[in-house]
């Protein structure tokens, strides 16, 4: 089995408790078989100290790269990391995603994986689109992105917030290509 390449950007779109949930559940997995790059935008750090009233973020056992820091691997297509995933992604981190703009670490390990032709997904955090938001997010489909958004789902009656959240990071483990378990839809009776 070849070893896994992950690249986890948190961007200061409110829903930090979808990056801890994300980070819990890539946490439970085979530790030798995975390598995680973690990036956080300042607004993220301080979003998720508003939301959750922590700083936990600095207690995952993996590197943290700085936003400015485009020595990180995953800015160069060489690293081969296979997989990004950008969660919560803000609508600014989508749209300069979408127009090319790769003015820090996040957008740019962006940039690499759609022109690699690997997994980039996005977890958009925001309500309502506007139409700006919507031709961004079909440019990233097009150029092979993936845009799944922070949007719950209830057939496993989730009774806390972080069950919620978990309802759409199971779906974002599954489209990274990783079996977490979660409810899966008449084969949970």
């Amino acid at each position: 089995m070849l070893k896994r390449k992950i690249v986890v950007a948190v961007t200061g779109a409110s829903g930090a408790i979808y990056a801890k949930v994300l980070l819990d559940k890539i946490s439970q997995l085979d530790q030798n078989n995975i390598t995680v790059g973690v990036v956080m935008s300042d607004n993220a750090r301080d979003v998720w100290k508003y939301e959750l009233d922590n700083d936990n973020y600095t207690q995952y056992p993996y590197q943290v790269f700085d936003k400015n820091d485009f020595m990180a691997p995953f800015a160069s297509g060489s690293a081969k990391y296979d997989t990004m995933i950008i969660c919560p992604c803000s609508m600014g981190t989508l749209g300069r995603i979408a127009t090319g703009i790769s003015n820090d670490l996040i957008t740019r390990a962006a940039d690499v994986m759609l022109k690699e032709r690997r997994k980039l997904i996005l977890v958009a955090r925001e309500t309502p689109y506007n139409l700006i938001h919507i031709k961004n997010m079909e440019t990233i489909t097009l150029a092979g992105g993936i845009i799944c958004p922070a949007t719950p789902s209830f057939y496993s009656k989730p009774e806390t917030f972080e069950q919620l959240a978990e309802t759409v990071i199971n779906r974002v483990m599954d489209l990274a290509g990783f079996d977490v378990g979660g409810y899966r839809w008449s084969e949970n009776k």
